[in-house]
């Protein structure tokens, strides 16, 4: 590499720190809940609003994504991103118990970091997707692991910090949690960015993306990869306590905690030795396994069994929603922006959707979460087959639009 040529590896390294922002923004304010209850006096239900409105915030800045980012640039909306991630966080450490309705601080707060948190999304992964890389998909599954590894840091650090400093502490680790998005402004501040729509490739609308039948294909992948994801990582933490009868410390990490584990090493795994491996393949062989292990999850009377297919159940998961992006990129080339906002889109769709559609079946069933867990591996086995028709449909899409 010349002196002068662009080091894309700054850029990929601040796309990094960037989906570990997200992991801070979207799993440490739930760890505060029961502290929330207990010392500002916030019920169960105002607590809950405060899931959907981060969720619903990041949903539609998604679904606008596309539309502005491109016009207005990558570096200042990602810097832009970085800042209203910083801001809502700092927010949430200084504001809630200086005001006299501390419940409003903490909404506008999450306001301000499910904004950052919803562009964030959308933007890293065409980024790292047009970094020049010899093996793009290696890259991607590389890149969404750092959302499981700061998943498991945020869970980790904030529960040894608060156990440590006392539960009064968390305004002071909300402050120091923002030190991560202050770390991804400086280096996208000084990262070189791509151009994300190859050079002689047009720019694809939703006009041009709405005509390929594999646009729907991946669309669908990346709702059921969403919704195995969270049907199984939902109530891992519930089916862990009703298993084996232990404390709620113990279900979460045996729970959700081994889950985002196995994924992170699904993921990483396959961005170290993706280039020996057949993307197709390997997600259509994770899919298979996700039924596996739904059904094991589901039939099975021994506890220990179960746990186990829900850890493995995070594994199997680990390179649908990477592993589809790079699938898209790789048939519409000039989707762009907006081919991956609206992939974000389903994929956040499917990860609402699942969880709910597990806990509807076990209602309906005298609140069997077996049932529910049941029904729940369709998601992977219509997965499996999007995967299939894809592989057979994705030849004739590669040509870009001229």
């Amino acid at each position: 590499m010349s002196a002068t040529a662009p080091n894309y590896n700054h850029t990929v390294t601040a796309c990094f720190v960037g989906y570990i922002t997200q992991a801070v923004i979207n799993n440490f304010m739930p760890l505060l809940f029961v502290t929330f209850a207990a010392t500002l006096g916030i019920d169960m239900a105002r607590l809950s609003a405060l899931i959907t409105v981060n969720f619903v915030t990041q949903l539609v800045v998604d679904v606008l994504a596309g539309k502005f980012v491109d016009r207005i640039g990558y570096k200042p909306c990602i810097i832009a991103a970085h800042l209203a991630a910083l801001a809502g966080l700092l927010a949430l450490g200084l504001l809630p118990t200086r005001v006299p309705d501390p419940y409003l601080a903490i909404l506008a707060a999450i306001f301000l970091y499910a904004l950052g948190g919803g562009l964030i999304e959308v933007m890293v992964s065409p980024i790292v997707e047009a970094c020049p890389s010899e093996h793009k998909a290696k890259a991607m599954s590389l890149l969404h692991s750092f959302y499981c590894w700061g998943q498991l840091g945020t869970v980790a650090i904030s529960t040894l910090f608060l156990f440590a400093f006392g539960t009064g502490s968390w305004p002071v680790l909300a402050c120091l949690w923002a030190i991560v998005p202050a770390i991804g402004i400086a280096m996208f501040a000084g990262a070189p960015m791509p151009r994300i729509v190859p050079e002689g490739t047009a720019t694809m609308r939703f006009a041009d993306l709405s005509k390929k039948p594999v646009f729907y294909l991946m669309f669908l992948m990346m709702l059921c990869a969403g919704a195995a994801e969270q049907g199984m990582s939902q109530w891992a933490s519930a089916f862990a306590e009703s298993g084996l009868g232990v404390t709620k410390v113990i279900g979460d990490l045996a729970g959700p905690a081994a889950f985002a584990l196995m994924m992170g090493l699904s993921r990483t795994i396959y961005g170290v030795l993706g280039h020996r491996l057949d993307l197709t393949a390997f997600i259509a062989s994770s899919s298979v396994l996700c039924v596996a292990m739904y059904l094991t999850a589901a039939l099975t009377t021994a506890p220990v069994l179960g746990l186990l297919a829900c850890a493995l159940t995070g594994f199997s998961v680990g390179i649908m929603w990477p592993g589809t992006f790079s699938m898209a990129a790789d048939a519409m080339p000039g989707g762009g922006t907006l081919m991956f906002a609206l992939l974000a889109v389903a994929g956040d769709l499917g990860c609402a959707g699942g969880p709910a559609v597990v806990g509807l079946v076990a209602s309906a069933n005298g609140d069997s979460l077996k049932t529910g867990l049941l029904f729940g591996s369709m998601f992977a086995l219509v997965l499996l087959a999007c995967v299939v028709a894809a592989r057979k449909t994705v030849v004739g899409e590669r040509e870009p639009l001229h």
